[in-house]
């Protein structure tokens, strides 16, 4: 009988456990960099879980560079050698989902970082996509609509300005973690929305003047309340 991840802790622990296996049998099979592995379907049957399971896990190599998959020809193992990837593996294995406060940390750090590099590279077309998110999020606020989401895609917006796909990866990886907890842990009170238009506004104004000193303080004011939720969660 295949076991199906049920909860997102769940598909963690398995996910952790079919990567085990994997390196179990990439030593085991003394497979050398290059070589290919058994498909999702033996993989599957060999381990006793889904395919679905098997790809996230495969994906989860993929994205720490161990595995790589070539559509038509199979997952195979990348250019590292087995000491390196073992022990790569071990940190993967022992990596925790991150706290809200760790993501809001995170955003934080990035993001005084992107709006100053969104301040000196930014296109006329990079201009107009974060003035459309701005006016997304007025829209949605005046309306009395939660902007949660459109909040978020202005930040993002600024961060594909920034020109750092590095960066923008990141960022695109914590955002929707981010905006299911938003709500879970109070964070933003609904009537401060208001007062986001102007600092979005700011911000904006910031970009396009592309004045960095400037960008990175209206966004430092404009997290004023991100800091105080991380400052009270250290405190407790």
């Amino acid at each position: 009988m295949k076991l199906e991840a049920t909860t997102t802790s769940e598909n963690q622990e398995l996910q952790n456990v079919i990567i085990s296996k994997i390196r179990d049998l990439i030593n085991y099979k003394n497979l050398e960099p290059g070589d290919k592995l058994p498909s999702e379907r033996m993989l599957s049957d060999k381990f006793e879980v889904s395919r679905s399971n098997v790809r996230e896990a495969i994906q989860r190599l993929e994205k720490y560079g161990l595995l790589k998959s070539i559509p038509q020809s199979g997952t195979f193992v990348a250019n590292i050698g087995v000491i390196a990837m073992n022990g790569m593996i071990e940190d993967i294995l022992r990596l925790e989902t991150p706290d809200f406060k760790s993501l809001v940390e995170t955003r934080i750090l990035l993001e005084l970082k992107t709006v100053k590099l969104a301040s000196l590279r930014r296109s006329e077309n990079d201009l107009k996509n974060i003035k459309e998110a701005l006016d997304a999020y007025e829209k949605k606020v005046i309306s009395g609509e939660d902007a949660v989401q459109e909040d978020l895609l202005f930040h993002l917006a600024i961060a594909k300005a920034c020109g750092n796909s590095t960066i923008n990866t990141f960022m695109l990886s914590i955002t929707p973690q981010i905006i299911m907890n938003f709500e879970k842990y109070h964070v933003c009170d609904k009537r401060l929305s208001v007062i986001g238009i102007e600092e979005h506004k700011e911000i904006y104004e910031a970009i396009k003047k592309q004045d960095p000193v400037l960008a990175k303080q209206k966004m430092k004011d404009h997290f004023s309340l991100l800091y105080q939720y991380c400052y009270n969660v250290a405190l407790k």
